[in-house]
């Protein structure tokens, strides 16, 4: 009993709290520069897979996905719009719901037209913050909610470019972008082992 106590038991918790934190956190490394300027290639960050448990992904939330044309490979975007959501992309600028966005996290205005889209239920359009350069939802696609893996959370490497995450709430109804609670922010990334 005593070498259950001592021995067993704690190795038992520790296993645990280690399968908890792989069923609730994500490491992630940045591949690329589709979210510039605010997610730079080599960050890693970490990533909350839990958050979407208990809440909806919300328009403004970086998050890491599975590519919907290779599962295999890992992105980081925003959500730009959910369900039932109108996107058009004119002029150099987003609207959704025919709301013009104003976006002070890209890297520059996007240069290509898109025309309206609805978004489909349980499917959500991403774009990265460097429009210019990104594989994103204006190629032709919206990601299918089972494709999310979670909300950025923290940029923890490299040790100068740690923070926390800053989320923007993107409301369709008016033309403001303002800071959400902080959190992360990312791109394409691989998760690290």
């Amino acid at each position: 009993m005593k070498f259950f106590r001592d021995i067993i038991a704690p190795i038992l918790v520790g296993l645990a709290f280690l399968a908890l934190f792989q069923v609730t956190v994500g490491s992630f490394k940045v591949y690329g520069s589709s979210m510039l300027p605010g997610i730079e290639q080599g960050d890693y960050i970490l990533v909350s897979k839990a958050t979407y448990f208990f809440n909806k992904p919300q328009r403004g939330d970086i998050i890491v996905l599975h590519s919907p044309q290779d599962p295999n490979t890992d992105l980081i975007k925003r959500i730009i719009a959910v369900p039932s959501d109108t996107v058009e992309i004119k002029d150099n600028t987003v609207f959704v719901n025919d709301t013009a966005l104003v976006e002070p996290y890209t890297m520059e205005p996007p240069h290509y037209l898109m025309l309206s889209e609805e978004i489909p239920t349980g499917h959500y359009f991403v774009l990265g913050d460097n429009r210019n350069n990104s594989s994103d939802s204006h190629r032709g696609w919206t990601l299918p909610r089972e494709n999310i893996v979670g909300k950025a959370w923290i940029t923890y490497w490299p040790p100068y470019r740690w923070r926390l995450m800053e989320h923007y709430t993107l409301n369709a109804g008016t033309q403001a972008a303002e800071v959400g609670e902080p959190s992360l922010t990312m791109k394409v990334l691989c998760p690290t082992r």
